[in-house]
């Protein structure tokens, strides 16, 4: 139960810095920001675990290497959805 806990928080932590360096705070709340924290954890699983050889947050493992995977897989979602809602602008 605390793990999960920590996985929230630090999954919102993860997303609201994701989005402040993507611009995108003001369109996020706090939800929003723990799920781009997560998922984009799940990104980062997916993508960049296999090359470095580090794991994520969504692994329970709490460490630097990880939180840093971690934002870049969030970084690398907010920026697949910017590119499909400018698509849709247009």
């Amino acid at each position: 139960m605390v793990n999960f806990i920590v996985w929230l928080i630090v999954g919102g932590l993860i997303g609201w810095v994701a989005s402040m360096i993507m611009r995108t705070n003001a369109q996020q709340g706090i939800l929003l920001n723990v799920v781009v924290g997560i998922v984009g954890a799940f990104v980062a699983g997916f993508l960049l675990t296999p090359l470095l050889g580090i794991g994520t947050i969504n692994q329970s493992n709490f460490s630097i290497p990880a939180m840093v995977v971690s934002l870049v897989g969030a970084i690398i979602l907010l920026a697949i959805v910017n590119l499909f809602r400018r698509g849709r602008m247009r």
